[in-house]
């Protein structure tokens, strides 16, 4: 049975740190916009952020998991996520639709750092972390999807 080198690992594991700090932000955020919207849309919305800040916070785990798997430690500070993040943190409590549009631009952005895992861990000949971040990227997709059509 083939290991994956060292070199692999690296970048993997870079990778995926990425990928977790992407998704740990996006779980704030998501979570924070659960606890802070209002309007006419909030019983709808309360309740379909929370579905997907729970989502969020299962994944950041098997993400952080598999980091560990291939034999790195993975990134578990804030200051680290902060680093790593290319999501874009909010400091104002946004209106409603305001929030979904965000959260849209959000998954989009998870799912293309989702890609690039899958590209590196592919050419790396690491099929599990390949396997892990496809399913995030049909994860972050269809959620993307389901907050457009409710912005519409």
């Amino acid at each position: 049975m083939d290991q994956l080198d060292e070199t692999a690992r690296g970048k993997v594991a870079d990778e995926l740190a990425g990928l977790l700090a992407d998704t740990y932000t996006l779980y704030l955020k998501t979570h924070n916009y659960h606890w802070n919207v209002t309007g006419p849309m909030f019983p709808a919305l309360h309740t379909m952020f929370e579905v997907q800040y729970l989502e969020l916070r299962d994944a950041v785990d098997v993400i952080a998991e598999r980091i560990r798997a291939i034999g790195r430690p993975a990134p578990g500070t804030s200051r680290a996520f902060a680093a790593l993040t290319s999501i874009k943190e909010e400091d104002a409590v946004p209106e409603a639709l305001e929030m979904v549009r965000d959260l849209v631009a959000g998954h989009e952005t998870v799912a293309g750092t989702a890609r690039d895992v899958v590209s590196t861990a592919i050419a790396g000949g690491d099929v599990a972390t390949a396997d892990l971040a496809t399913r995030r990227v049909d994860i972050h997709e269809k959620t993307a999807w389901m907050l457009r059509a409710t912005a519409d």
